[in-house]
Parts: C-alpha cells; structure tokens; sequence
C-alpha cells in the first residue's frame, strides 16, 4: 500500500467508490455525481496549504503492484492554534476488510503527529460504521463521546462517536503508527 497526492485523473476512481449510497451514508454528504468526483479530483490535486483552521490534506491510498485508487485517507486541520486534526479514510467496498485502512491511517497519524506536530488527533464515525471504529481502536485511539441522535440524515437520526489519541498517547509507540 501507498499513499500519494491526488491528480485531476483520480476522478474517475474516486467516482467508482464516492457514488455509492452506501459509502455516501457515512460521510455526513449525498452521493457524488461524475461531475462532482470530477471537482472533489481537482481541488485535492491543487490543494496542500496546512496551516488554518479548515485545511486539509487528502491523500490517495494505492496498492504499489496495480494502478487505481482502494480509496483516501484525510486529515483536516480543525484548530490550528491548538494543533488539533481530524482524520478520516474512506476505502472502495470491495478493498475494505484487508487491513488497508489500517494501514494508510496509521501511516497518516503518524505524520501528522511526528512531521505536522499535531497534539490531538480525532475521528467522527457513525456508530453503525463498525468497521472504522475497529480501525481508531487498532490505532490506540480512545473513545471519547457518543453523541446520540445528533445528525439527521434524510429521515433518519444518526449517531456518532468521537475516538482520540493525543501525541503523548503515542509516545513510545511511534513503530506501531510508522509502520
């Protein structure tokens, strides 16, 4: 697995996954149209400022031995004064469930740890959205709330949990987020 900066030509990639309504239902938004993949693939292209609240950095997550995108990992500044991010990933259905979310996310986390001096680190996840919140676990992330019924989507409630790890969580273990 590897991670890169996105081109304008991820968008179709990007489509193959950022369409589906079952991927859409975790990500707080509605399905992406062509055309919409097609803006989302140039704006992450053109886009690597990391220093105001609001940034954010995505990266492309591959397989070294085949072309295409399995998916994308982000990280958003939230508070930059409190050096504070947000991380997300977002994997094709037919890449989840071998282990690379893990792995571009732990990649992820400890750059933004060691290299972006981030202090805290957190991931919002719909609480049905089991296979991310294995995922903040496997990275040591604690979790921290579980906020009911706070999101309406369409017609239906959701809720949320929120896991976090501070730098200093990972102090000692900088070889399980490095690797």
């Amino acid at each position: 697995m590897s991670l890169r900066l996105f081109t304008p030509g991820d968008a179709d990639d990007l489509y193959a996954y950022q369409s589906l309504p079952t991927v859409a239902r975790y990500l707080y938004r509605p399905a992406h149209t062509r055309e919409r993949s097609e803006q989302v693939a140039a704006e992450r292209a053109a886009h690597s400022v990391w220093s105001a609240d609001g940034d954010k950095l995505a990266l492309a997550v591959c397989r070294r031995d085949e072309p295409g995108l399995l998916g994308e990992v982000t990280l958003t500044l939230a508070h930059a004064r409190a050096a504070q991010a947000e991380i997300g990933w977002t994997l094709h259905p037919r890449r989840q469930g071998h282990g690379y979310a893990t792995e571009a996310a732990r990649a992820l986390a400890g750059f933004a740890f060691d290299k972006l001096g981030v202090h805290r680190l957190y991931a919002r996840l719909d609480v049905e959205n089991t296979g991310s919140a294995r995922v903040c676990e496997r990275l040591g992330m604690r979790r921290e709330a579980h906020l009911v019924e706070n999101d309406l989507d369409g017609d239906r409630w959701g809720s949320e949990y929120i896991y976090a790890a501070l730098a200093a969580d990972m102090d000692g273990r900088a070889d399980r987020l490095s690797h």
